[in-house]
């Protein structure tokens, strides 16, 4: 995957500390009903979780407990992302050492981020979100493994090798039902036969 000329020229639609104030104010208002992200200097709305999407997030989160208990996995955790921490994403989880996070505010760093999991939804923007500027946006911020669990294509897809030019450099394909194992330093081996109940 490469950055089109069209990311590169876009321009923001506000600066970051403008878009901070109003997700702020979104979430107060609104007790986290709504939730935005700021990716490629555009504003968009986290979309609601459907019962099967939670349902994946938990299933994950039990794998990785069970094979590693020293690390968090953390649900709607905030991100500075894309060159420069000039965008904001919250994915639907985030794989770190134990008590990485503490003391950080919404919108931390991802620096030590091992993994960052992302569900698709099921909307007409899951393609540009998941699976083109949240690809990109997480590469370029170092974070070293992107797993997207794909309910349209029934796959899950690893993408590893960060790279500041185009997001990641390699991407491993499975269909529901095969084990993924998730390299070191994860070390993370997952049965994903359970995934196809989870598929509307």
């Amino acid at each position: 995957m490469t950055v089109s000329a069209e990311h590169a020229s876009q321009t923001s639609q506000m600066s970051v500390e403008v878009f901070e104030r109003i997700a702020e104010f979104a979430a107060k208002e609104t007790d986290d009903a709504v939730r935005f992200e700021f990716i490629n200097g555009r504003i968009g709305v986290k979309q609601v979780a459907d019962g099967d999407h939670d349902t994946i997030i938990v299933w994950f989160g039990k794998r990785c407990m069970q094979a590693r208990p020293d690390l968090d996995l953390y649900q709607g955790r905030g991100l500075r992302v894309e060159k420069y921490r000039e965008g904001r994403a919250r994915p639907d989880a985030v794989l770190v050492p134990e008590g990485h996070f503490a003391g950080h505010g919404e919108w931390a760093d991802p620096s030590g981020t091992l993994l960052v999991v992302e569900v698709t939804s099921c909307d007409a923007d899951t393609d540009q979100r998941h699976r083109q500027k949240k690809l990109v946006a997480y590469g370029v911020a170092g974070i070293p493994f992107y797993l997207l669990i794909d309910r349209d294509t029934c796959t899950v897809d690893l993408y590893s090798a960060p790279n500041p030019d185009v997001g990641y450099s390699h991407c491993r394909r499975a269909p529901f039902g095969a084990n993924v194992l998730l390299p070191a330093p994860l070390g993370i081996d997952l049965d994903t036969e359970k995934l196809k109940e989870y598929v509307d």
